[in-house]
């Protein structure tokens, strides 16, 4: 009997140990959540259960959740480009960035399939932009149909009236607003323009509203700039164009990237816009009549100051005046009229292959 009684006993003994680490250990998790989590960090009242990835607040429920995201605006996402010290870098961080690494090469991955990013850059109707354009003296450039400039773009080309109808940006930094207006015709004047905006009568309630630091100013203390195109960005620079003229006389001898995008400044600003330059820039035909002119009055003025040529008695050669010798000039070097081509380029300003190629197209 001694011998059936005893591991019966011992099983008995085992079991009542096991229950007892069992619940030992439960109490201890409990106390370990307890003083992990806090109270919610919403409505203070019930125990913590969850934790917003982004900004480790706590919460106790789905309709906390909610509020947390309402009044913080929190995403809720967790950043996965945070510092994150070499003393709490751990195996969890090491994964992270190796998922955000895959994520990365995936979506890139993604782009090179995307229909929209194999388009072609330029279409029928961008070529067409830019070549009326070009007759015009503007430089129309286009992004790709991928950009929102470019899917935002509305000109327009008026083939009988040889009219542009532009897609016009106009931005007042004082009033922090901005304003886009469609197939503005390029006769316009920029008074025109803007009297729908900053007049005081004549212009829309709503709008005079937000714009009412421009309507108390007067027209003549109120200025439009246009941002250079292809400088670098701690080069900006900017035209300032006329009020009184058309849209097309303001537009020429610039270069526009998809549409014009106007600021209208008020008087106090001024000085936050630098200008590119009083002078604008000359047509491609302009330096190489100037230059023919120039060479031109250097060979009238040899003519006049040298005297009639005479021949030597004894050789029969002829004597050119040594006066007339020092009066032409002398011949430059191309590897020096580059370095003054490059000197003449204003500090800042970035070249395009495509200027150069518009250099090389002969003139009518």
């Amino acid at each position: 009997m001694s011998s059936v009684i005893l591991p019966t006993a011992h099983i008995m003994s085992s079991a009542e140990n096991k229950v007892e680490n069992s619940s030992t250990e439960e109490e201890e998790r409990g106390k370990k959540r307890k003083m992990s989590l806090s109270s919610c960090g919403v409505c203070g009242s019930e125990e913590a259960k969850y934790r917003c990835p982004s900004c480790l607040t706590h919460s106790c429920s789905l309709p906390c959740v909610k509020k947390h995201k309402e009044v913080s605006g929190c995403s809720g996402v967790r950043n996965k480009t945070a510092f994150v010290t070499l003393s709490q870098f751990d195996e969890m961080a090491l994964l992270s960035d190796y998922r955000f690494l895959e994520d990365t090469g995936r979506f890139a991955d993604g782009a090179t399939r995307d229909n929209l990013v194999q388009a072609p850059r330029v279409t029928v109707k961008s070529k067409k932009l830019a070549s009326n354009a070009r007759k015009m003296n503007i430089t129309l450039r286009f992004l790709p149909i991928t950009f929102s400039k470019s899917r935002e773009n509305s000109t327009f080309f008026l083939t009988k009236e040889k009219l542009f109808l532009w897609h016009l940006k106009l931005l007042f930094p004082q009033s922090s607003s901005e304003f886009t207006q469609r197939r503005v015709s390029d006769k316009q004047t920029l008074k025109q323009i803007l009297t729908s905006y900053i007049h005081p009568t004549e212009s829309d309630p709503v709008t005079r509203q937000k714009l009412k630091m421009y309507v108390q100013a007067r027209f003549d203390h109120v200025k439009v700039f246009m941002k250079v195109e292809g400088r670098k960005a701690n080069s900006v620079r900017y035209h300032e164009l006329d009020i009184e003229k058309s849209l097309r006389d303001n537009l020429s001898y610039k270069t526009l990237i998809e549409y014009p995008v106007l600021h209208v400044v008020l008087k106090d600003h001024w000085k936050d816009y630098p200008l590119k330059g009083p002078a604008e820039p000359a047509s491609a035909c302009a330096p190489f009549a100037a230059k023919t002119d120039k060479v031109g009055q250097e060979k009238e003025t040899a003519t006049q100051v040298s005297p009639s040529p005479q021949r030597s008695p004894t050789t029969g050669e002829t004597n050119i005046s040594r006066t007339a010798q020092e009066m032409e000039p002398p011949p430059q070097k191309k590897a020096k009229r580059g370095d003054e081509e490059q000197e003449e380029q204003e500090e800042g300003e970035i070249t395009d292959s495509s200027d150069e190629d518009d250099k090389n197209i002969p003139c009518d």
